[in-house]
């Protein structure tokens, strides 16, 4: 934007002002366009569009900010008159526009900006036109404005007098204006009004402008032909609060007066706003005034009388001197008497008569009282010749007013005729009983009336009595009560006529609600008279007959009336009742939470009906929630003042639902705060004292575990609100709660059953669900019409079986005794079920019910107080996790979950939705939706179109740590999810971020979940190897933190698989301080886990292990249960370490052997007994006890080996698993080998016995058998050769060799050998027993078992015996047999086994019958083939070096031959190579590979699909773990190099190298690294020799790298003089590595080539790469530098 042009960079801001976001338009108009502007030259069309772009934004920006940053950019321009003329011109336009459609959208902007035009520019100035009509669009729109809400009304003000205070001119201006009318002002006054009332607030100006506005206030109002608006009159009020008596005589009054005779209509109601406005004693003119206002109060039309009145009691109250009052009252009694003409109808004389009570309210004064006198008396005369009862109705209430205010006035004469007045009929009556009503309000007059009690006593009983004259009864106990009140005498009366009680017999309420709801006003607020005469007056008696109850809901019906007359006289008796009676608060506010929940019920009611059918009541008793939250400030006001303890309730009712209704949650309690605060009640700490109990109260049931659903509605928002005043008060007391919840046990305790209950449906049993239905559907179809009827009716499910008999007829006698027989035992007892059923599914759901609630209340308690809900995290998520896989109240428990996820620190909480599903996923152990959820490594690097929920919530943890790492609770809350993706069995495309954000949090000193993170890494190192670098690290960091009793857990990482994990957990766990500081306390878990690492196969870890064993510094003691548990751990490392641990504790404890020995023997009792069906789970612990036996032969004593060897005979050597068999033989073996010798006489027995008894079970005694006769032959070697049981022995064992079992077989041949030497004589025979087994037997465990016996017996024979016996000769007629597969196959094996019991002994063989061997890779049949392979392996892996030399040769001319399949047969067998030793491996491979990797591109499939397999096998032995995980990417790269050395490259270069490069893994290496450096990408090639300086550094063995050097420098030396200096600068220090490496002996003619090409005349390209070459290799450090440069530069 800064290149372009300022026109340019306006167009382009343009389209993006209309943005949604605040931020974005306020960046707009603060940092982008002021520079633009400024760089600009104001060019019409420039202006243009820049006034286009302001007027775009008043419609739509209703934000302060943004309007702010406008009128900014606003007020700089305005200066720029180019600007200045268009934007007047935009203004006056829209003004007019929104004036016109009276629209108020954007109108404060536009008055705004109108007075920032005529303020902050020379607009005024410029034309008066101009300014005329900028002023009329003003005051057209301000007439919009101030009709709307007070905020409005007052920015608006505040504006104007801003604009008058600062431009004094543009106010003068205004002013004429106005007196020319060029700015309209009566039907748009409101501009007139801020005139008015600025110049008000100047005084200097008012005077000035004063004529002025008088002037236009008598043309316009007093003068004006059409009746003026009520706005115009009401704008003039400033002027008539600063009238004069001067202004008034001289001006106003006369014209007033001469309007009100000539034109009343117009002018009345204006008289009437400047009446009441002015500030003045209007004693002089009341006279004048009312002689024509009178008139009017006489008036046909009601309207004009009502204002006249008002008139007459402004003329009234405003009138000091007592003539004017007198005068008045003349005035009226005259026209009454006639003065003006015969008043013939009603409405004139109630008019008149009106007039003299509205004279009534005259101020205070002695003289009155003799007014007062005459007034009543004339009125007394008036109502005797009065015959219209709305005339007489109208006097009383005249009479009523005087009387109620000078109490003079209530002559004996008046009060004679008030009591013959209470005989009068039923209106008149109560007429008379409203007028002593108003009399007895003034105390002074009560005793006056007193004499009135026994009729009006004789009125209450009535009206209490008698239904219809119930009101009467009202008003007449009303004015009894305040004369009891007064008076002692009458209270007796009272109490001697027992009205009390007879009252609250008759009407418990006092007044029935329903009659209240048809009252008059009027008669309402005589009924809050009442009540509070009589529980303030009389408390204590009528409290004691009333219920307090029924009273104060009276109290609450006339509160929320719908008149507001009548509410606003309940509040005042409210106030006063509760002050005189403190006890009642409660009770009112405990009846005012039941009238909400009453509320609500109605509310609902007329939701779900329809309003046709609902009662009228019910729809006009509904009171708004305003009026509700008016009573409730009252009704708490008045109770905290005398009882602060209620806020309990007054919290609780301040979050009702019906009384918060719409609004935010806390918009009446904040509203009730503020009223209180104001009041002097700080209710807050009111409630901070007290938190404890109210929260018990709201957790309880009348709150949360109330039945009502609108109370624990409200129960759960005020502990929300609760949470904002006293958090920690308030949590502690919930989390006190719900940690002693019984329903969280009793959901704990649920069965599977209750949920199949609580799920089933009412009148099914949950076993019948499904199939019951089913049924039942049939019988309804095959009923009778009428038996489906009586069945629905008495709601029975029955079998159609038994229809006939339920819908039977009923006799007497006989068909009672039928019916009494009508169910029988089994549908009692299904009924009895049903009941059972149904009291178990009520218990479920009130479980359910409670705990929803808890649930709900917890997650919005959170969210109102999220900062200090994220330090509870850890509470509320240990409460809620477990739930989340409740079948009954999981999906509330999710809900719950997000809310705490929203309490999450920011920006994080935005993934709340994504986190809290995930969590539940994972609590709730959904596996497979979980691995679906987490992409693979390649979907992460394609771009997919939407993202998964891990990857969202990966990102979201990025970039909430971009800041730095996250608060420990947030942290903990996700750690799950993070955990969940690095527990993924294989790499995922999460995982760097994942780790990258975990080595963020590994701050030693917060409370991390340290052990499940080292679990995690010590799992992710497990599966990617590569991480080794970084987790590594990692591990140490979070074992810094870790406590000592944490160090156990720890200690896990040395049971992993893998060598690297367990070498990384013993290196972590030096850096626990209380390791490091050898100050670990003595624990037996510990020491069991250094223990067994410290008897690791692998000798690395067994070394690291004693380390820690040593500063551990205990001895191991003899509690091996952590051992013997290892020994079933599923990983085969830890239990055979944990077998050599046991062996080597028992070494150090002889005396705990037995008990060892026992312990052993029952667990394998006990894992023998694990399983089901076909599934054998416990064979891993048995097959650790195995390997314990083994590993413990050599410390078990004499006395020690009956027991183990009846142990095995008796239960191992049956064992149903094959491997565990095996292994059971080869400890027995290995015991007797130890012990043989000495105990032949203790041993040889026992199996005697054995094989001597008789079978009880033929397929158990025939394994065990097989079992004992091998040991009897590992026992015979110790038997001197001419003893005759060898011979036994032997064939036993010949026999035993018929089990397919390699195993057995192997452990067979083994005990073999050793017994020869007395077989001497029977050689011949023997060999060629087994070699016919070999050739001949028709089944293949035979064949394999005399494979394995004729290679021990040859071994046990001798090497000769081969030639001898003519072994060699029958395996090549079996291996030429072309007739015989089996012949062919038996050869195989034996080749096999000779091979590898005799090893490189029979290595001259080996050459001999290899070219037998390759051509049975071909062979038509299977089962040779694969035992082809077999043979291969078994050679290949006891090849000498020279074997190897030997063999090499003849397989790879294979690879040149003209047919496939001995291309395929030399392809196998190169391929079986891979399980070479070590040291032959490194000679053959680089030869071999290559030639694989050629022969992919063979024409024939069998071929290839032969190397693939071979380069695989090759493959499966590279030890290094990093390329052993990256070996299919390799084999992609040697497959098809065109499309994956590149990507091959890429992954080599990503991956970290820790573990050393073996030779199979350079074998795979080189090919792709070499094709790398041979591509035409600059790219390709710098990373191939990158890779090529880096393995160098990595070889296990640097002699490894030589076969490869005359592959791989030629093509280095080419990459260095690379045209690109990147690439040559790799390609030297590659060369420089391979030097450091290797030694330079090894590259004897690279140092001369790079100084020829640095001397020669070739491109600079070759010199500087050359150049670069010598620098890495450092050739100046030679000891012979200086010769080799003087040599070659006189040359």
């Amino acid at each position: 934007m800064a290149d372009s042009s300022p026109m340019e960079s306006l167009i382009s801001i343009a389209g993006s002002v209309s943005t949604a976001s605040t931020k974005k338009r306020v960046r707009i108009f603060r940092k982008e366009l002021p520079p633009i502007i400024a760089n600009s030259d104001m060019s019409p069309e420039f202006t243009s569009l820049l006034v286009d772009i302001i007027f775009t934004t008043f419609p739509i920006y209703d934000d302060g900010g943004s309007r702010k940053a406008v009128n900014d950019v606003i007020v700089r321009t305005l200066g720029e008159v180019t600007f200045m003329k268009s934007f007047a011109a935009a203004l006056v336009q829209a003004m007019e526009k929104q004036s016109k459609f009276q629209s108020h959208v954007g109108c404060y902007s536009l008055l705004k900006w109108s007075c920032l035009l005529l303020s902050r520019s020379q607009f005024a100035t410029v034309s008066k036109n101009a300014l005329c009509r900028v002023a009329a669009a003003q005051a057209s729109l301000l007439h919009i404005v101030m009709q709307r809400s007070f905020r409005e009304r007052r920015a608006c003000r505040k504006t104007f007098f801003h604009l008058f205070s600062q431009s004094p001119d543009v106010y003068d201006s205004y002013i004429e204006e106005i007196k020319d009318a060029r700015i309209p002002y009566k039907d748009t006054p409101e501009l007139l009004c801020l005139l008015l009332e600025f110049s008000s607030s100047v005084p200097s100006k008012f005077e000035q402008s004063k004529p002025i506005f008088l002037d236009i206030y008598v043309k316009a109002v007093l003068n004006a032909r059409e009746k003026p608006t009520k706005g115009l009159s009401e704008s003039f009020r400033p002027l008539f609060a600063r009238m004069s008596h001067e202004d008034l005589q001289s001006v106003v009054i006369p014209s007033s007066v001469k309007m009100l005779k000539r034109n009343p209509e117009i002018v009345l109601d204006s008289v009437g706003i400047l009446l009441s406005s002015v500030d003045l004693d209007l004693s002089k003119y009341a006279k004048e005034i009312l002689s024509v206002i009178l008139p009017q109060a006489r008036h046909a039309e009601d309207g004009r009388r009502v204002v006249a009145l008002a008139i007459v009691r402004c003329l009234s109250q405003k009138s000091s001197n007592p003539d004017a009052c007198e005068s008045m009252f003349n005035v009226v009694k005259a026209v009454l008497g006639g003065s003006e003409g015969r008043l013939a109808f009603p409405y004139q004389r109630i008019g008149m008569i009106n007039a003299l009570l509205e004279l009534s309210n005259a101020p205070e004064g002695k003289y009155l009282n003799s007014l007062a006198r005459a007034v009543c008396g004339f009125l007394l005369t008036y109502y005797k010749d009065e015959g219209n009862e709305e005339v007489k109705l109208a006097i009383l209430s005249a009479i009523a007013s005087w009387a109620a205010r000078f109490a003079d006035a209530l002559q004996p004469d008046l009060v004679s005729f008030l009591a013959s007045g209470l005989k009068e009929k039923e209106a008149l009556r109560r007429g008379h009983l409203r007028c002593l009503q108003a009399i007895s309000k003034n105390p002074d007059a009560l005793l006056q009336i007193s004499s009135l009690l026994v009729p009006l006593v004789q009125l209450v009983k009535t009206g209490f009595t008698k239904a219809v004259q119930r009101l009467d009864g009202i008003y007449a106990l009303n004015i009894v009560g305040k004369i009891a009140a007064a008076d002692i005498k009458a209270e007796e009366t009272l109490a001697k006529e027992k009205i009390w009680s007879l009252i609250s017999q008759n009407e418990p309420s006092l007044v029935a609600n329903s009659m209240v709801a048809k009252l008059s006003i009027e008669d309402c607020m005589s009924c809050v008279d009442l009540l509070e005469v009589l529980l303030v007056e009389h408390s204590r008696r009528v409290l004691e007959t009333f219920s307090a109850k029924l009273l104060l809901q009276l109290l609450l019906f006339l509160m929320c009336h719908s008149s507001w007359d009548v509410r606003r006289k309940t509040y005042d008796a409210t106030k006063k009742i509760v002050a005189a009676a403190p006890q009642l608060s409660e009770v009112l506010l405990l009846e005012f939470t039941d009238f909400l929940s009453l509320v609500g019920e109605k509310i609902s009611t007329l939701k779900i009906s329809d309003a046709d059918n609902s009662p009228d009541n019910q729809l006009h008793n509904v009171p708004s929630v305003e009026v509700l939250v008016k009573a409730l400030a009252v009704i708490s006001s008045t109770a905290l003042a005398t009882t602060p303890s209620d806020s309990t309730r007054i919290i609780f009712c301040s979050h009702h639902p019906c009384i918060v209704g719409t609004a935010k949650r806390d918009a009446v309690w904040r509203r009730l705060h503020k009223c209180l605060r104001t009041l002097g009640f700080d209710v807050i700490e009111i409630i901070s004292t007290n938190v404890g109990n109210i929260c018990e109260s709201l957790i309880g049931p009348m709150g949360l575990m109330s039945a009502n659903p609108l109370e624990q509605r409200a129960a759960i928002c005020s502990l929300c609100t609760l949470m904002s005043i006293a958090p920690e008060d308030t949590f502690s007391q919930f989390e006190k709660h719900h940690t002693d919840l019984p329903d969280r046990h009793s959901h704990d305790m649920l069965s599977e059953n209750d949920i199949q209950i609580f799920r089933t449906p009412e009148g099914i049993l949950s076993n019948e669900q499904g199939v019951y239905v089913a049924e039942s559907i049939t019988s309804k179809n095959s009923k009778p019409i009428e038996d489906h009827i009586n069945s629905n009716h008495h709601g029975k499910r029955e079998l159609s079986s038994r229809a006939a008999g339920v819908g039977g007829r009923k006799d007497t006698g006989k068909s009672t005794k039928k019916a009494d027989k009508g169910k029988t035992a089994k549908e009692e007892a299904r009924e009895q079920l049903l009941r059972e059923e149904a009291s178990i599914r009520e218990k479920v759901r009130g479980i359910q019910k409670n705990l929803s609630l808890m649930l709900n209340a917890m997650g919005e308690m959170a969210v109102a107080n999220p900062v200090f809900a994220h330090s509870q995290l850890r509470s509320l998520v240990k409460f809620v996790d477990p739930l989340l896989r409740s079948p009954i109240v999981g999906d509330v428990a999710y809900d719950t979950s997000v809310k705490l996820a929203h309490c999450l620190v920011h920006p994080l909480c935005n993934w709340a939705l994504d986190i809290a599903t995930a969590l539940r996923l994972i609590v709730t152990d959904e596996v497979r939706i979980q691995l679906e959820l987490i992409p693979t490594v390649d979907e992460v690097a394609e771009e997919r179109p939407s993202l998964g929920l891990f990857e969202r919530i990966v990102n979201g943890l990025s970039v909430s740590c971009k800041s730095g790492p996250l608060p420990v609770d947030s942290f903990t809350f996700v750690f799950p999810i993070m955990e969940r993706v690095l527990l993924a069995s294989k790499r995922t495309g999460l995982h760097d971020d994942v780790l990258r954000i975990l080595y963020m949090h590994m701050d030693p000193l917060l409370p991390l979940p340290r052990l499940r993170m080292l679990s995690a890494l010590y799992h992710v190192l497990g599966v990617v190897p590569a991480y080794q670098a970084s987790v590594g690290p990692a591990l140490n960091e979070l074992c810094l933190g870790l406590q000592p009793d944490e160090v156990a857990s720890a200690l896990y990482g040395v049971y992993a698989k893998d060598v690297h994990v367990r070498m990384a957990c013993l290196n972590a766990l030096k850096c626990i301080p209380s390791v490091s500081g050898r100050a670990l306390p003595q624990s037996v878990e510990v020491a069991t886990n250094i223990w067994i690492a410290l008897h690791d196969p692998e000798k690395s870890i067994a070394e690291a292990a004693e380390d820690i064993w040593d500063r551990y510094g205990y001895d191991f003691g003899t509690d091996y249960s952590g051992i013997f548990k290892a020994l079933s751990h599923i990983n085969y490392n830890v239990r055979l370490a944990a077998a050599e641990a046991l062996a080597a504790a028992l070494d150090e404890n002889p005396d705990s052997i037995q008990e060892s020995l026992s312990t052993l023997f029952s667990l394998y009792i006990r894992d023998s007994g694990f399983g089901e069906e076909n599934l054998d789970v416990g064979w891993l612990g048995r097959q650790g006890i195995a390997l314990a036996l083994h590993s413990a032969a050599d410390v078990l004593r004499t006395k020690d080996l009956p027991v183990v060897m009846t142990f095995l005979i008796s239960r191992a050597l049956a064992d149903p698993n094959a491997d565990v068999r095996g292994r059971m033989i080869n400890a027995g073996i290995m015991i007797i080998d130890r012990h043989g010798r000495d105990n032949v006489s203790l041993l040889f027995p026992i199996f005697e016995n054995y094989l001597n008894k008789k079978a009880s079970d033929e397929e158990k005694y025939d394994l065990v058998r097989e079992g004992v006769v091998i040991f009897t032959g590992a026992l015979a070697k110790h038997l001197a050769k001419d003893d005759p049981k060898v011979h036994a022995v032997v064939e036993k064992l010949l026999d035993v060799l018929n089990t397919p079992s390699e195993a057995v077989q192997r452990a067979v041949s083994s005990c073999l050998s050793p017994l020869m030497s007395s077989k001497q004589d029977d050689a011949a025979a023997l060999v060629s027993r087994l070699l016919d087994q070999l050739m001949k037997s028709e089944k293949y465990g035979e064949r394999r078992g005399a494979a394995f016996g004729l290679a021990g017996v040859v071994k046990g024979f001798g090497l000769s015996s081969l030639k001898k016996y003519g072994v060699v000769a029958v395996l090549r007629e079996g291996f030429a047999d072309r007739n015989s597969a089996k012949s062919r196959e038996g050869a195989l094996l034996a080749f096999e086994c000779l091979c590898e019991y005799l090893g490189r002994l029979f290595e001259p063989y080996v050459i001999q019958m290899l070219p037998l061997l390759l051509v049975s890779f071909s062979d038509q049949v299977i089962a040779v083939r694969e035992a082809a392979e077999c043979a291969a392996r078994a050679m290949m892996s006891q090849l000498s070096a020279q074997g190897v030399k030997l063999v090499l040769p003849s397989l790879l001319k294979g690879l040149e031959d003209k047919a496939w399949r001995t291309k395929q047969s030399s392809v196998q067998l190169l391929g079986a190579m891979a399980y070479c030793a070590p040291q032959q491996l490194s000679q053959c491979l680089p030869k071999i590979v290559p030639k694989l990797t050629e022969v992919l591109t063979d024409t024939h499939p069998k071929v290839q699909s032969a190397g693939q397999t071979a380069l695989q096998q090759v493959g499966s032995v590279i030890k290094n773990p990093e390329i052993s995980s990256l070996v299919p990417t390799l084999l992609m790269g040697l497959t098809d190099p065109n499309d994956y050395t590149k990507y091959s490259l890429d992954i080599l270069l990503q991956t970290t190298f820790i573990n050393s490069i073996d030779a199979p893994s350079l074998a795979l290496l080189v090919p792709i690294v070499h094709r790398g450096l041979r591509e035409r990408s600059a790219d390709t090639k710098k990373k191939a020799a990158q890779i090529v300086g880096n393995m160098c550094s990595l070889v296990t063995e640097p002699k490894d790298m030589i076969p490869y050097i005359g592959l791989l420098l030629p093509e280095v030396k080419k990459v260095l003089v690379d045209p690109i200096p990147e690439v040559r600068s790799v390609a030297a220090r590659a060369i420089g590595s391979l030097i450091r490496g290797m030694g330079e002996e090894n590259f004897p003619d690279l140092v001369p080539w790079l100084f020829d090409t640095l001397k020669s005349d070739n491109s600079n390209v070759e010199r500087s790469g050359a150049a670069q070459g010598l620098s890495e290799v450092r050739i100046f450090q030679l000891l012979n530098f200086d010769m080799y440069v003087l040599k070659n530069a006189s040359s």
